[in-house]
């Protein structure tokens, strides 16, 4: 029997929380598992909060996470991980880049970004930390921190099992392939 899973990714807007659902579902159905999937765009477009479900297993009735139920979640911005910590579970683990992403309130000067994040997150939750803009950027695109940060949510819960060199380059545009591809092994590497 396939063991029923739950990830949350998010962040902010524009930072490819949903591609990376993408490629997380059409790697687990290749698999054989029931997957479900759903996403909140919020304002996203106006560099406010995404978040991404899913769930999978040998049947899998909902793509909704309740709190204390996600088994992972991998936060694009360190701020979001903090959003959403209460819907991991106490055994869960959270993949969070080291990266902070101004809303738009931030922006405008009428609330400054919050200090202490990771230390908040790492004092109650099993953390693994990585700069995936860093990592990016030294690939040569720091567009594809997404997938430095899918490379270790896939290390993160041993789903090795599954070809996910096949499935990314199936599902991003070809004129990326290479690049993520090295952005997926990188990211499996830093954690």
């Amino acid at each position: 029997m396939k063991e029923s899973k739950s990830a949350l990714l998010v962040g902010v807007g524009g930072q490819g929380a949903i591609l990376t659902a993408k490629v997380l579902v059409n790697g687990l159905m290749k698999a054989g598992y029931d997957v479900k999937m759903s996403e909140v765009h919020g304002m996203s477009q106006r560099g406010g909060s995404v978040s991404t479900q899913v769930h999978w297993g040998e049947k899998v009735w909902s793509p909704v996470i309740g709190k204390g139920a996600a088994d992972i979640i991998v936060a694009f911005e360190k701020m979001e991980a903090v959003r959403y910590a209460d819907f991991l579970k106490p055994e869960g683990v959270a993949v969070i880049n080291d990266y902070e992403m101004a809303s738009s309130s931030i922006a405008a000067g009428l609330c400054e970004y919050p200090q202490g994040c990771l230390e908040a997150m790492q004092k109650n939750y099993r953390c693994l930390v990585l700069n995936a803009e860093k990592i990016a950027e030294e690939l040569g695109n720091a567009k594809c921190m997404n997938i430095v940060l899918f490379g270790g949510m896939v290390k993160a819960l041993h789903m090795d099992d599954i070809d996910w060199e096949a499935v990314i380059a199936e599902t991003v545009p070809a004129k990326f392939k290479e690049l993520n591809l090295k952005a997926y092994r990188a990211g499996y590497e830093a954690v």
